[in-house]
């Protein structure tokens, strides 16, 4: 039995996460029945193991099956932390208001996953917080309005998901809903830049990095691998006219071995005075994201065999698939300023040859496209029993990064 579990950002009409909402999806060779308690166990097995790696700062919807909600599994979460969704599994349950009840004396909260004008809907308002309403499923302005208004009429928060292309995109945004969620909202709703923009507390940790007494090059490594921007801009300037090299580079190790570290304090000094407050909260999740497809894109590498580029290579094919998101200028023009391989290249401008379709497993991962997820790791040869757990694996580093980014740049503070 394969399990691919994955999370999803809900965010407010300004680009801010709000949450994440966990995603599974379980194949299974078993009749429903079977099928829905091997889900059961398999996800409740997979939460006992990572749940402290899908908690962030931000809250985590999750809709439980009536198996895992007798199982308690919730109770793996904090209250506080998490949002139960529930579907028609739950409401038609004879005994969905008993165990509803039992878990709102314990100070968790609900959302009604695909909500409807629908009386078995109705009944359950009075137990939820939140309602999520599916774009695809409403085929009319007004009954999205309506739906809208309903919820708010009862102080109930709405999310209109689902929202998975630029065309559901461009319909949905203009209405007046709380959050928005969908594959397509992660980098639809980052704003575009003149110049690329840094996260102000992992630049903050640069500028600390590069004037102590005596710098450390691999910590000042760490700092600028984490941050697409950063990575962007040094190897940019590495790579122009001004160096003159006769081998151009794409290893940040090297780019900061051939600044020295007198030009590469100067390079920091100059781009202080591009930083202009801080960095948008959607630009940040973009941040985020590349960083998180960086590390599993390495990770992934271990396992595919035929691969003939560098491990560095593999990070940059993670860490720029979502350039054009930061920079506004077309993929193809930033990409080239970079000397990256030919093969990654391609990939990230057109998802074509082998790195092509690890970026495509990734990016599949990301949307929980279940389908495209077998086929392209079947196609890699990627062991898809445990993907689950290299995912996760990468969620709690990029988790632990970012904490500690902030916890660092408050103490200097």
């Amino acid at each position: 039995m394969r399990k691919f579990i994955v999370r999803q950002p809900v965010k407010d009409n300004l680009g801010s996460t709000f949450g994440y909402e966990i995603l599974f999806h379980v194949e299974n060779e078993h009749d429903e029945l079977m099928k829905d308690y091997a889900a059961a166990d398999s996800i409740s097995s997979f939460l006992m193991q990572n749940s402290e790696k899908i908690s962030s700062d931000e809250k985590v919807f999750m809709t439980f099956t009536p198996n895992l909600l007798f199982k308690n599994t919730p109770k793996m979460f904090q209250p506080d932390d998490l949002i139960i969704q529930i579907d028609d599994s739950i409401i038609i349950h004879p005994l969905a208001s008993t165990i509803i009840k039992r878990y709102l004396e314990e100070g968790y909260k609900f959302c009604i996953n695909d909500f409807q004008f629908s009386p078995r809907y109705f009944s359950f308002l009075e137990y939820v917080d939140y309602l999520k309403i599916d774009a695809k499923l409403v085929t009319s302005e007004t009954s999205m309005n309506n739906l809208l208004r309903l919820g708010s009429g009862f102080n109930k928060k709405c999310i209109i998901t689902g929202i998975d292309d630029e065309n559901l995109y461009a319909k949905v945004k203009e209405f007046p809903a709380d959050y928005y969620q969908g594959s397509y909202i992660a980098e639809a709703m980052a704003t575009k830049t003149n110049k690329t923009e840094f996260m102000q507390s992992n630049f903050f940790q640069l500028v600390v990095a590069v004037t102590k007494d005596e710098p450390d090059l691999d910590e000042i490594e760490e700092i600028i691998t984490r941050d697409a921007t950063l990575t962007y801009a040094i190897l940019k300037m590495v790579n122009s006219v001004h160096f003159a090299l006769r081998n151009r580079t794409a290893s940040v190790k090297q780019a900061i071995t051939i600044l020295g570290l007198n030009q590469l304090k100067q390079w920091v000094y100059l781009l202080s005075f591009e930083q202009k407050g801080e960095i948008s909260a959607s630009s940040e999740e973009i941040l985020k994201i590349s960083f998180q497809r960086a590390n599993f894109c390495l990770e992934l590498y271990k396992y595919i065999k035929d691969l003939n580029i560098t491990k560095s290579d593999i990070y940059l094919l993670g860490m720029f698939s979502t350039i054009d998101a930061l920079v506004d200028a077309p993929v193809k023009e930033v990409i080239n300023e970079i000397p990256i391989s030919e093969e990654v290249k391609r990939a990230i401008v057109s998802k074509e040859g082998r790195c092509g379709t690890l970026l495509k497993l990734v990016i599949s991962y990301e949307k929980a496209d279940w389908k495209n997820i077998t086929v392209y790791a079947q196609e890699l040869n990627v062991p898809m029993d445990m993907l689950a757990q290299i995912y996760f694996d990468c969620v709690e580093r990029v988790n632990e990064v970012w904490k500690n980014i902030v916890s660092q740049t408050s103490d200097f503070k």
